[in-house]
């Protein structure tokens, strides 16, 4: 039987991209999105090109949502090995951190963060049954510390809580073959993009299918970009 991935934000750019891609190397895919519809129309694409993939609705802000995913993919299947999580939001563009409105701050913890550590929990639940896992935390360059600069307050201090995360469940994980990273893949043409992009999400995906099928003794606890390590 293949492994099982499950991609979060996976009806739209980046996540589908990834999905299409894991699914031609022969996972199974689970497509997930906030929208039960969403994800089924993403699926029947990627169907329609003969790629083995089924959906879920999964809300990562919600969480019996995520809950109820994990355990169903688990018990549908009899496996969970690999979660991309992508799903995440950008809403404070050009906003100061010193004059930044909370609730949008809030809504982006709570999907960015929150909404993360909440699916990382639940499919570590899965993955612990087979003794393998692989977790790819999708962040971004403007949230590193050594590069740290004005405007999307809240967008950037997320994605280096990401990193955060990702570190802290690694050290947690280790010796358990639940591998956990980072990738960051630049400038995307997604609709986070605001036009800036240097890439396709088709040419983005290369590193989040080389993480999410690590070896037993693959990098755990690291963030990459264009599978190069970068300093968190």
């Amino acid at each position: 039987m293949p492994r099982v991935a499950v991609v979060t934000g996976a009806n739209r750019g980046l996540g589908f991209a990834i999905s299409e891609a894991l699914a031609k190397l022969g996972l199974h895919v689970v497509l997930t999105s906030r929208s039960d519809h969403a994800a089924a129309e993403a699926a029947r694409i990627l169907l329609d090109r003969g790629l083995e993939v089924t959906s879920h609705q999964l809300d990562v802000t919600d969480p019996a949502s995520v809950t109820r995913a994990m355990a169903d993919i688990g018990f549908t299947h009899g496996r969970l090995d690999v979660l991309v999580n992508n799903a995440a939001i950008a809403v404070d563009r050009g906003r100061s951190a010193i004059g930044a409105d909370m609730e949008l701050v809030a809504a982006t913890f709570d999907a960015n963060v929150f909404g993360m550590w909440r699916t990382c929990t639940a499919a570590v639940l899965e993955m612990r049954r087979g003794n393998y896992g692989r977790i790819v935390n999708v962040t971004s360059h403007m949230g590193l510390l050594s590069s740290m600069k004005a405007n999307s307050p809240a967008y950037r201090i997320s994605k280096a809580a990401v990193n955060a995360m990702t570190l802290a469940f690694a050290a947690e994980l280790e010796g358990q073959n639940i591998l956990v990273n980072a990738a960051s893949p630049g400038l995307v043409a997604t609709r986070m993009s605001y036009g800036k992009a240097e890439q396709t999400p088709e040419e983005a995906v290369d590193t989040f299918t080389w993480l999410a099928t690590l070896p037993d003794d693959g990098p755990t606890g690291q963030l990459f970009h264009e599978r190069q390590p970068l300093p968190w």
